[in-house]
């Protein structure tokens, strides 16, 4: 662990070669890329297919557009030791925003293994590189999350494997293969405590991680309209429910993804973080959490051209039944630290939906 007292020479800028990026062509890994190359970073995107012009033309069109930095695709795959070699040589620092698969095309033990069992692959190739200054991974609030009563305000000091014993059943180690929610959680929170203990046992280099919870806003390629709570932003203003929890009732803690791409590149540059920092994304203030009716509110409010929008079910203009209050968290520590300075929650969602309508899946 780097001793808090000594300066900091770990820190990362444009001038100290490239920066690699995993899982480049995913929602999050697409706005990572982006924000390098607009701070002038030479950017390597690792892809498992760089012949899907359906995943990679938004990545090489940044090359095309007058930015400061540029982009270079290389063929990668999470599951293959080594396959990150060639992408990694030379880096200044890597950015581990990749999946093997996403939570819903994969089994609980896939998703496990896509979070936790085959970072080492990432690390063993940071190590070959000799080069690589800061390991920033994309985790998940799912690391953090545990039983806590309403309205309790969660911090970088929680772990999902706190009061383990309020966890209702089937949230023990040994059903992991079965529940596809606790593989995920395990899965990041033991990927941040894997990359951390490399990074002190190595000495050469620090990780860190940045915990997003909800993530909305632009969408760069109709690919990117597949997952995810911005799809149903997307779905909800077309006039569909909202089906994922019972009711449509859920607390939105929402944070914009180029925020989440902002924080990667703060966190590689920071004099302030080190081994072991993580960084809670979510809601800058109580503004940014909202109940799925209050959402549903503020989209009609912003979006008064789309008549029906959908929702959770209510009772005239009341919500049928409360929602548990819960999670509440804000990215106090990112804008204290990194210097992150938040979109507001009107520019969030009027941005996703203005992206909606240039790429033609939505039409007013």
């Amino acid at each position: 662990m780097t001793d808090s007292t000594s300066p900091h020479t770990l820190a990362v800028s444009p001038a100290d070669g490239p920066v690699a990026i995993t899982g480049a062509s995913g929602y999050v890994g697409s706005w990572i890329v982006r924000e390098l190359v607009e701070q002038g970073y030479r950017v390597h995107s690792c892809v498992r297919d760089p012949g899907r012009p359906d995943k990679v033309d938004h990545l090489l069109a940044m090359n095309h557009q007058g930015l400061p930095g540029s982009n270079t695709l290389f063929t990668a795959d999470l599951l293959k030791r080594g396959s990150y070699d060639a992408a990694f040589e030379g880096c200044c620092a890597v950015m581990h925003a990749g999946a093997v698969l996403t939570r819903h095309q994969a089994t609980p033990q896939e998703v496990y293994d896509g979070c936790f069992t085959v970072v080492d692959h990432v690390i063993e190739s940071v190590q070959r590189a000799g080069t690589v200054r800061r390991l920033v991974l994309t985790s998940s609030f799912s690391a953090v999350s545990h039983p806590a009563e309403e309205g309790y305000v969660y911090t970088e000091k929680d772990w999902c494997t706190d009061n383990i014993e309020d966890r209702p059943p089937g949230w023990s180690e040994e059903d992991i293969p079965n529940n596809r929610h606790a593989a995920y959680a395990y899965g990041k929170a033991r990927a941040e405590q894997l990359i951390y203990r490399a990074a002190e046992e190595d000495g050469g280099f620090e990780s860190m991680s940045v915990l997003p919870l909800d993530v909305i806003g632009p969408v760069m390629c109709a690919n990117h309209d597949d997952a995810g709570w911005h799809v149903w932003i997307r779905r909800m203003l077309q006039g569909e429910p909202f089906t994922l929890t019972p009711g449509g009732r859920m607390l939105w803690n929402n944070v914009d993804v180029r925020d989440v791409g902002r924080a990667h590149r703060l966190c590689a540059e920071s004099t302030v973080a080190r081994n072991g920092s993580r960084y809670i994304l979510a809601a800058s203030d109580r503004s940014g959490e909202l109940f799925t009716w209050q959402l549903q509110a503020k989209l009609k409010e912003l979006f008064p051209r789309f008549q029906d929008i959908g929702g959770e079910e209510m009772d005239g203009d009341r919500p049928k039944e409360p929602t548990f209050d819960k999670p509440r968290s804000y990215c106090t520590l990112a804008r204290r630290e990194l210097g992150l300075t938040p979109y507001s929650i009107d520019e969030t969602l009027i941005a996703t939906i203005e992206s909606y309508v240039r790429l033609g899946v939505l039409s007013v």
